[in-house]
């Protein structure tokens, strides 16, 4: 499947504005997180078989958040890659207070 998206910086503003709600977007930190978490667990204590449990985690809370909130398909469907890497910037732009200003300039983008 070819993507419209010639870049990922391209896809950016179209993936914020997929996360418009607050809850949904809420859901995705905490299964970023909660990735984060389960797979030092997991690598600390050697216990290989369970690193699928991460994609359970990750994936799970941000699907939850857009068929319960968002009312949306999840990018992950059409573009996997990108909106894998979203994921991860989208929590940084989150934790270092960059969202807010990108998420209005997503909106303008993409009403």
């Amino acid at each position: 499947m070819a993507s419209r998206f010639g870049s990922f910086a391209e896809f950016y503003p179209y993936y914020l504005s997929e996360h418009r709600d607050r809850r949904c977007r809420a859901l995705h930190y905490v299964g970023s997180l909660g990735v984060l978490v389960l797979l030092a667990y997991l690598v600390i204590n050697q216990l290989w078989p369970w690193l699928w449990t991460a994609l359970l985690v990750g994936y799970g809370c941000a699907w939850i958040g857009h068929f319960g909130f968002e009312h949306n398909k999840p990018a992950t469907f059409k573009h996997p890659l990108y909106s894998f890497l979203g994921d991860w910037v989208m929590l940084k732009d989150w934790l270092t207070g960059q969202l807010p200003q990108k998420l209005a300039a997503a909106l303008v983008k993409y009403p």
